[in-house]
């Protein structure tokens, strides 16, 4: 029966009309999913756009010796701060550890009732593998100078000038900071919304350490010209249908 009736529907529409059909339907298909991919990446270069715009309003402050974000921490002389959020603060640690190539020993009795164990061992204490050990969440705060982290327990600092380098997690929501004057590393975790943020607040405060506060204003520049010029273009549905047939040779 459905044989029957999809040869009657293709027989309505004629061989043409539904090889037509069909082509249709597959293009309107892979344009769908085009304009899916389309979404997702106009949506990360939209938020490029304004993570670099607040880049660049914030280092104007910084310039004028204006802080960008309000905050509680203690500054040096001439340090501003140019960003502040909320994170997670970890450091180095180690998983529980246990015991192992242990023995019961031999149990002898002494009196009715009554025995006692000899040569029982616990073994070799194996250590746990070393972790990031995640604590408290706090307040976290970048400036021209350094990050630092203040939580009700935890008060921690990574100076640049103490800096030997960092590194993120493949979502930009994990950081783990090396610094000289610490043996154990340590570092923040925020959330997915905020991490690609920070990290490119963070680049540029490392770059304005290295290089001075107006180094930033025309890097940022130049990284929003190639921004505008990468805009992730639309999508355009073409369905085979709508494509006009070249004219009829006519015949000699």
């Amino acid at each position: 029966m459905l044989i029957e009736q999809v040869s009657v529907f293709v027989g309505g529409l004629g061989q043409d009309g539904a090889m037509g059909f069909w082509a249709d339907r597959k293009a309107k298909r892979a344009s769908a999913r085009a304009t899916d991919d389309y979404n997702f990446a106009h949506a990360k270069w939209a938020g490029d756009v304004e993570i670099f715009n607040k880049i660049k309003a914030a280092f104007e402050l910084a310039i004028k010796g204006e802080d960008a974000a309000s905050n509680l921490a203690v500054q040096k002389t001439g340090e501003i701060v140019i960003w502040s959020g909320h994170c997670q603060y970890h450091e180095a640690g180690r998983a529980p550890g246990q015991y192992v190539g242990g023995s019961q020993g031999l149990s002898i009795p002494i009196v009715a009732g009554i025995r006692y164990r000899v040569g029982a061992m616990k073994g070799t204490f194996v250590p746990g593998d070393a972790i990031q050990v995640y604590k408290e969440v706090g307040n976290v705060v970048l400036s021209t100078d350094r990050i630092m982290f203040n939580g009700m327990y935890n008060t921690k600092e990574w100076a640049f000038a103490k800096w030997n380098g960092a590194a993120t997690s493949d979502d930009e929501s994990d950081y783990i900071f090396h610094v000289s004057n610490r043996q154990k590393t340590s570092g923040i975790l925020f959330d997915l919304s905020v991490g690609r943020e920070f990290n490119r607040f963070l680049a540029q405060a490392i770059d304005a350490a290295e290089n001075g506060l107006a180094s930033v204003i025309t890097t940022v520049d130049k990284v929003l010209i190639d921004l505008a010029e990468d805009e992730p273009k639309k999508p355009e549905l073409i369905v085979p249908s709508a494509i006009a047939a070249p004219p009829a040779t006519p015949a000699n």
